[in-house]
């Protein structure tokens, strides 16, 4: 009995695993799209800065360009935006491709959980079976005995009716047995 409660147990706590995971998976994604949207917004207010304030024409261009004027340059901020998606696009993979991964180990983990129900199924049918054999044992075994007394206080009776008394039958056997041996 403590085998089946143990493994019950176990089963149990599989199965609780699995549930996690399942809510694991099903609320991480949303929460994951809700933090990089928060980070994207703080990241987005801290690089945000004043407009250059500087007066590109009137230094010559081919000796010196202004530090000021590099900063802002609408190409660089496009390759930001541009490696920031390539970024975020292999970090979708990325979680897709674990995602997946849990997925499969939870399948295999219910499948695993199903396999030794079915085995514990299989042994609890096999028991229930050798209790209901034992029974029918026992419940035959009784209506035997019960015949047996019938029949025992039967001759016991017509034994009596003849004559027969404990005490006499006791030293007559021991009577006759002493004679035959002498």
């Amino acid at each position: 009995m403590a085998i089946i409660n143990n493994q019950a147990a176990v089963v149990k706590m599989g199965l609780s695993l699995l549930g996690l995971c399942m809510a694991g998976y099903i609320v991480g994604p949303p929460l994951y799209w809700h933090l990089m949207e928060g980070l994207a917004a703080v990241s987005h207010s801290s690089s945000t800065c004043a407009p250059c304030v500087c007066d590109c024409s009137s230094q010559p261009l081919l000796l010196s360009i202004p530090k000021d004027c590099a900063k802002h340059d609408p190409e660089v901020g496009e390759d930001n935006e541009k490696n920031f998606a390539e970024l975020l696009t292999e970090e979708l993979k990325l979680r897709e491709s674990e995602a997946l991964e849990s997925q499969q180990h939870a399948d295999m983990a219910l499948l695993e959980a199903k396999k030794i129900t079915s085995q514990y199924q299989k042994e609890a049918d096999k028991c229930n079976s050798g209790m209901e054999t034992c029974e029918e044992a026992r419940e035959k075994a009784e209506a035997a005995l019960a015949e047996q007394k019938k029949m025992t206080a039967m001759w016991e009776l017509r034994a009596r009716q003849k004559g027969w008394r404990e005490g006499v039958a006791k030293s007559h056997i021991q009577s006759h047995g002493n004679i035959q041996a002498a």
